[in-house]
């Protein structure tokens, strides 16, 4: 690939990020956690929304985590990376614009098309992230990584702001231009706006990704000598097997997962639950979704940011150094009282979110053979989505049984110092060489 090509590559990449991130940031964060808690799911109890919201995570990420690996090994086999992330970027938009739907004491369906569009965005995001080491060579992809988060944050922050500005604004301006609307409550028309807002995170996302169908080229296809004329569907469960059977090889990849495992089950509960927690403390949706819209645009310097130390002090440590902030700011959530704390943790949050996952894609991206990088980023995601499963459930138990949740919000530091312990085990230049020769061997088998 020219050099013109490859940076209209990595430009269509990381524009992605632009287009899905405002799932994560107006559906799973900021706009769908207060309305599912204030209008989907009516209850006496102030945790209620809490609980269930938690479950309904959970549901979600067990789905792609048993469908990831499988999916992943058939994409390398076919050569169907950017197919199979279009699948699920199609099952994710219908998802979100089902959501429109949803209206009062609708709590069931609101889980349902949440569970529907999160399959979409998770599963479109393994096939998305295994293009990462193709597009990105060597010793640009930590920033090329940081870069797509950076973007995820500039992109999720401008339309939550729209539609904010939608749910804040139009309810008192729409009467005035359209007189239909006049005999409309504020309430009802506020929640028009909000079921509104559902179609233009969908509407965004699918447009977004027009660039990564233009500009990012489908990664060759390599099977090897033994697997032609194999179904799809058998090589895939082949290449499991040999992965599973040879994961020895891969110790210090197996270790980096497993502390990924780990530090992911802390970042993702505090994602998922952040909004959720600060509404049944009682804080206003001005504070609850305002620090959503304020972690955006903070973050997106501190990505790049993260992008710079990985070069000057070294990837491993700077996750290190996110983690560390993260744990501090689950201490400090137990002790959440005010609202201005609430901004003040949302500030800690933005600083170090972007930079610790840009740099464990990479990292893991460093790691893999490019030859099963659907396969290994599956894996991957089968980590982030237990993880994510694990921590939303402790949340929502922990909360049940103890009738709130700062319990809970606390508990979050187990993971995020024996993930850092486990982080602090891995040779990555021992995974690097690993991988490196496994696709050299590879190539020697596939010619």
């Amino acid at each position: 690939m020219d050099e013109k090509k490859h940076k209209r590559a990595i430009r269509a990449w990381t524009m992605y990020d632009w287009a899905n991130s405002v799932f994560a940031t107006s559906i799973m964060a900021a706009i769908l956690p207060v309305y599912y808690a204030s209008v989907a799911v009516q209850s006496d109890q102030a945790n209620t929304a809490t609980v269930y919201w938690s479950f309904t995570t959970s549901i979600s990420l067990l789905i792609v985590a048993f469908l990831g690996p499988i999916l992943g090994a058939m994409a390398d086999f076919l050569g169907a990376k950017k197919r199979m992330m279009n699948i699920f970027v199609f099952l994710g938009v219908t998802g979100t614009a089902l959501l429109y739907l949803v209206g009062e004491g609708d709590w069931f369906i609101a889980s349902l098309f949440f569970i529907v569009g999160s399959v979409g965005f998770a599963g479109a995001n393994v096939f998305y992230d295994s293009l990462l080491p193709h597009v990105a060579r060597e010793d640009e992809i930590d920033q090329v990584s940081s870069r797509g988060y950076a973007m995820g944050y500039l992109g999720g922050g401008i339309l939550l702001a729209v539609n904010l500005g939608m749910i804040m604004a139009l309810p008192g301006l729409l009467p005035k231009f359209i007189p239909s609307l006049a005999s409309w409550s504020e309430g009802d028309l506020t929640t028009l706006m909000t079921r509104t807002c559902f179609l233009t995170v969908a509407v965004w996302w699918l447009l977004f990704t027009i660039p990564i169908w233009r500009h990012v080229p489908e990664p060759e296809r390599r099977i090897q000598e033994t697997e032609k004329g194999f179904s799809p569907l058998k090589a895939s469960f082949g290449r499991l097997g040999h992965t599973f059977g040879e994961i020895k090889k891969y110790k210090q990849l197996l270790i980096f997962i497993i502390a990924f495992w780990l530090y992911n089950n802390g970042i993702g509960t505090i994602i998922f639950m952040a909004t959720i927690y600060g509404t049944e403390l009682g804080f206003s949706s001005t504070t609850t979704i305002g620090t959503l819209l304020m972690v955006q645009f903070v973050a997106m310097p501190f990505a790049f940011l993260f992008g710079w130390l990985a070069k000057k002090m070294g990837t491993k440590p700077a996750i290190l150094l996110s983690l560390g902030v993260y744990t501090l700011i689950a201490i400090a959530g137990f002790f959440l009282y005010q609202e201005w704390q609430f901004w003040v943790l949302g500030f800690a949050v933005a600083t170090v979110q972007g930079g610790s996952q840009a740099l464990s894609r990479s990292l893991m991206g460093r790691m893999m053979p490019k030859s099963k990088s659907a396969e290994f980023y599956s894996f991957f995601s089968i980590s982030e989505k237990i993880a994510g499963t694990v921590g939303p459930l402790l949340f929502g138990a922990v909360s049940a049984a103890v009738g709130g949740s700062r319990l809970a919000i606390i508990s979050l530091i187990i993971f995020f110092v024996a993930g850092g312990y486990l982080l602090t085990r891995v040779n990555e230049k021992e995974g690097i060489r690993v991988a490196e020769e496994e696709d050299r061997q590879f190539v020697k088998t596939a010619s």
